[in-house]
């Protein structure tokens, strides 16, 4: 599929993207290549090909959950302007 200089300058406008006149014609040629490569990808032949959520069979290291500082929930409090029973108010935003 080509793209005409009018397609990228539409596609431009619907993305809200300002594109300098003089560089219009190397997109419509660098946008039109991404597209032929994606019409090659769509012609493999993917019937016995399982899907994967990930190429490679990894699984993710986590770290024990543990607890690795104090609460310091006091000394938060102490300096916020308003505090009661433990909660922070706020005012009030909407009628």
């Amino acid at each position: 599929m080509t793209l005409k200089i009018e397609d990228v300058r539409n596609i431009a406008q619907l993305a809200r993207l300002q594109i300098d006149d003089a560089d219009i014609e190397q997109y419509a040629t660098d946008l039109s290549s991404i597209l032929a490569l994606a019409e090659q990808m769509n012609a493999v032949d993917t019937t016995n090909v399982t899907p994967m959520a990930h190429p490679l069979d990894a699984t993710q290291r986590l770290r024990p959950d543990e607890v690795t500082e104090t609460n310091q929930r006091d000394k938060f409090q102490a300096i916020a302007p308003d505090v009661k029973n433990g909660l922070y108010r706020v005012p009030r935003v909407i009628e």
